[in-house]
């Protein structure tokens, strides 16, 4: 008989709160608030327009695999998805992309 694991919960934001508590880390965390905060927005706006990546994609014409890798470019800083990519990412989540600087 093979043996049971027991299942350990992970909480990021626990996690996330005892890392910020470290200056490096939140000054490294802080740099890239824009870029959290992008990617929060298209997520909830897919997710409020109760859409699956998948419905996301055909909407953009695009392949499924191509729109996971634009929504973890955002956190990855590996590519910057162009604005033309983004407002058509808003535009089938029935959104408009707008851009405010403060």
């Amino acid at each position: 008989m093979p043996k049971q694991h027991k299942t350990i919960p992970f909480d990021p934001m626990i996690h996330l709160t005892k890392s910020l508590k470290n200056p490096a880390f939140k000054s490294a965390y802080d740099a890239l608030e824009d870029e959290f905060s992008a990617l929060d927005m298209l997520l909830r706006a897919r997710t409020k327009a109760g859409l699956t990546q998948s419905e996301v994609a055909t909407r953009m014409g695009i392949a499924q695999s191509s729109l996971a890798r634009i929504e973890s470019s955002l956190s990855s800083r590996k590519h910057s998805p162009s604005l033309s990519t983004l407002r058509r990412y808003a535009e089938a989540c029935g959104k408009k992309l707008t851009i405010q600087i403060n």
